[in-house]
Parts: structure tokens; sequence; C-alpha cells
């Protein structure tokens, strides 16, 4: 095959292999773990098959995810998560089952997500042997 037409058929496949790498990240775009360093908590989460464990409370079975400091098990549990595009509408619940809320993930770039809490309790994490409350809007980087 000549140079000429070998290069359609390199440029084809190049642009196919680069199509489906944009749509596996956008595939994966709530499977991931989240954290932020400000207020030292994170997120496991896992929207599409909802089979994250949360570690040392294995009692909840899969969950579609959760929030959590460093430091401590307390956790918040995503029961809920509807994914629209860019954006999950989560359910949470506190792992004492005393506090619920919903909040909505949305993906702004491959690694950044803001976390919005709409209407519910506050979120709360353990700090210092007192409740710290989250901003209602906190800010997320993706880990590799």
């Amino acid at each position: 095959m000549s140079k000429m037409k070998q290069f359609p058929v390199a440029l084809a496949m190049l642009l196919s292999h680069l199509s489906l790498s944009a749509q596996t990240a956008a595939d994966n775009a709530f499977r991931a773990h989240l954290y932020n360093e400000e207020e030292d908590v994170y997120m496991d989460i896992n929207f599409y098959e909802q089979d994250v464990i949360i570690s040392g409370q294995e009692v909840f079975g899969k969950v579609a995810g959760y929030l959590a400091r460093s430091g401590n098990s307390f956790c918040w549990i995503v029961t809920e998560a509807k994914l629209k595009g860019r954006k999950a509408e989560l359910e949470m619940v506190n792992d004492y089952g005393s506090d619920d809320l919903k909040a909505t993930l949305t993906q702004v770039d491959d690694s950044t997500y803001t976390l919005q809490q709409n209407n519910g309790a506050a979120l709360k994490v353990p700090l210092n042997g007192k409740w710290h409350k989250l901003p209602h809007t906190l800010t997320l980087k993706r880990r590799k």
C-alpha cells in the first residue's frame, strides 16, 4: 500500500482511539475517589454499579458511595444517585441514620467536581471531638 493510501487508514484509527478514550473517560466520570484537601474529606463513588464497600462498615453492604473525613470511621452514605449528564442528584444519610440530605455532585472538568448541598441536614464531620459543618458548596479533586 502506498504511503498516500496508508495515511487515511492511520488517521481513521487514531480518531477511533481518541473517540473511545473520550467515551471511556465520560463513562467513568462518576466512578472515582474525590478529595478536598482544605476540609480533609473525600468521596469514594461508583454511581454505575453502586458497589462501593465502606471500609470498617461492611454491614451497610454495597452502596453508591460515601463521604468521609480522613482519620475516623464516620461517614455520609450515598443511598441514591440519579445521573443527569455531568450531574448526579444524590440522597445521603449519615451512618447513624439520624440525618439525611439531598445534594448535587457536578463534574466541572476531568478532575474537578462540586458538591452542592440542596436541602435537609447540613453535612457535618467530626473534627477534634466536635462536629464541623462543611461548606454548602465543596470543591473536590479527582485522585487517580
